[in-house]
């Protein structure tokens, strides 16, 4: 077992070097220099408060969290602690979601919804999921697994999901109390994943969606690239990618029987397709490896 210093090293070491994975492995007494002299968040950044409490700084404004806190630093935003209690506790975890967003799907995309939002009032509050943040934390760990070692990457990814659908939860529970234009737009865009995840085997088209959810095809593209940064489209195509990649992986289905489950006019087409979307056909996609 790993002590609090230690860890505190090897965090304050993947920061700098911006890891896919940055986690204390558990609660620490003090935060690492990186974080104490600031920098540019590049993941999902989570600090549970179990004692004490800190002051930070968060895209050049103040703030303070207490026992019992968690602290959300958005992608791309700026954050420095500034101050901290002689007692202090915390947990502390930022990690990117490029890794896990072939197997979560489009619901990663609703985690990072809170950055688009009101980030200013929303950035600390008690979530009451403090225990189980910190435990999937202390699970995680501070190893990096080699990326050959299949079961250690396999168990953090795992774990990362674990902690990606928690947050999802977290954030569902919180915007999508209120009328405000933030709970709505956030209602709107979890029913559009939702549709997506059902239909996009057979609807590819904007107009399909929009006219399930009542809105007009222009104002549901404009929302989905404003929330997750691509249009309806480009996440029904990247829900294609993901199930034809999984199906070319794990079945012995014909590059013209999957064509047909995803309604394509043909085999030519499909690859065309799919061939623009990854770089390469669907048939060398399924023999890289041999």
């Amino acid at each position: 077992m790993t002590s609090s210093s230690e860890r505190l090293i090897k965090l304050d070491e993947n920061i700098a070097g911006q890891s896919d994975v940055c986690s204390s492995g558990g609660p620490v007494f003090d935060f690492p220099e990186s974080i104490k002299k600031g920098f540019v968040n590049f993941g999902i950044g989570l600090i549970v408060c179990h004692t004490g409490r800190f002051n930070f700084e968060l895209s050049g404004k103040q703030y303070e969290a207490h026992t019992g806190e968690t602290v959300f630093i958005h992608e791309g935003a700026y954050f420095s602690v500034t101050g901290q209690s002689d007692t202090l506790e915390v947990s502390i975890i930022i990690y990117k979601v490029a890794p896990i967003r072939d197997v979560l799907g489009n619901m990663v995309y609703s985690v990072h919804l809170y950055s688009q939002m009101s980030p200013e009032t929303y950035c600390v509050w008690n979530t009451g999921d403090e225990d189980d943040v910190a435990g999937y934390i202390s699970l995680i760990g501070t190893k990096q697994p080699q990326q050959d070692d299949f079961f250690p990457v396999y168990e953090k990814r795992l774990l990362l999901l674990s902690l990606t659908y928690r947050l999802c939860s977290v954030f569902q529970k919180k915007f999508l109390s209120g009328n405000s234009v933030g709970a709505r737009r956030t209602e709107i865009f979890l029913r559009l994943i939702r549709l997506i995840d059902r239909h996009f085997m057979s609807e590819r088209g904007v107009e399909f969606y929009a006219d399930k959810l009542f809105l007009s095809p222009k104002y549901l593209s404009g929302l989905s690239k404003t929330v997750c940064g691509y249009t309806v489209q480009e996440l029904v195509f990247k829900a294609i990618i993901r199930k034809s990649m999984a199906m070319l992986d794990s079945t012995n289905k014909t590059v013209q029987e999957i064509s047909e489950e995803f309604n394509f006019p043909n085999s030519s087409s499909f690859g065309t397709f799919f061939k623009k979307q990854v770089g390469m056909s669907p048939q060398n996609y399924r023999e890289r490896k041999r």
